[in-house]
């Protein structure tokens, strides 16, 4: 029998996957290819404040005017263009560098991120699927390929596509949060629950994967333990609010206001 509360999930859990199953990946070397939603360069130049994106924005636009044909600087101007939400100037600006560069994977992985921050989820899924090759694939394409298919509606396709980034790389956090919001798109809350606890023991976890589990462990009706997940590791004010988000999500869900959507993760 299917939860009372599950069959309002659907927008909320499309919120959380656009924002953490297509969030970025903190990489160690130039490969940032396979995320959709918040961005994230390296894990020692990543500007965090929106004065800081607004400071690359600024440099690396400078340098993309200088000299158009730079992977590099399109790259990363468009990356702090979709930071401060000019998500349509990241497309543009990607769109010539693709032009210019058919055949980088690097730089199409990029393009389907900035596409389906901008909603072109179908444009994104065929940009994406040119990012890597069935010989070599790439487990961030395979997680952003999976993100955006739960946004079309292919629950199925996209928990194969997370299944296969998990076979080349083992318990990866993002991968697993994404197949956990997967399971809640579907209403399985078993499911979802047991693989956000896995995603959230992984060191890495992006913190929004806490919120997350505890919002599915309320929709279980364990809510003391919803609460306590909320609570782990936060300071007092932070715990605080952070049990006050979980309670009001799921008033609005007791309540029926299947318009009510949960703001999704700023990411990093």
């Amino acid at each position: 029998m299917r939860h009372p509360h599950a069959r309002l999930l659907v927008s909320a859990a499309l919120a959380a996957v656009l924002a953490l199953g297509l969030a970025g990946c903190n990489t160690t070397n130039s490969d940032v290819t396979g995320s959709i939603g918040n961005v994230r360069a390296s894990a020692d130049d990543t500007p965090r404040t929106d004065g800081e994106w607004r400071q690359s924005m600024e440099a690396w636009g400078a340098r993309y005017r200088q000299d158009p044909s730079s992977v590099e600087a399109a790259i990363k101007y468009a990356r702090a263009l979709r930071a401060i939400g000019q998500r349509a100037q990241a497309v543009a600006v990607l769109e010539q560098a693709a032009i210019r560069n058919p055949e980088n994977m690097q730089l199409l992985g990029e393009y389907g991120r900035a596409l389906a921050a901008a909603g072109n989820l179908q444009q994104a899924l065929d940009v994406l699927g040119r990012a890597h090759t069935p010989d070599n694939p790439d487990w961030r394409i395979l997680n952003a390929q999976g993100a955006v298919l739960d946004q079309l509606g292919r629950h199925a396709d996209a928990q194969k596509h997370y299944t296969s980034a998990l076979k080349l790389m083992p318990d990866e956090p993002s991968v697993l949060s994404n197949l956990g919001l997967s399971y809640l798109l579907t209403k399985d809350l078993k499911r979802a629950e047991v693989t956000l606890r896995r995603a959230l023991a992984q060191p890495g976890a992006d913190p929004k994967v806490r919120q997350n589990l505890a919002l599915v462990v309320g929709l279980r009706g364990k809510f003391a333990d919803a609460e306590q997940i909320a609570r782990q590791g936060l300071s007092a004010d932070e715990a605080a609010a952070n049990v006050d988000y979980l309670r009001q999500v799921l008033a609005e869900h007791k309540r029926g206001n299947k318009g009510y959507v949960p703001p999704p993760n700023p990411g990093g």
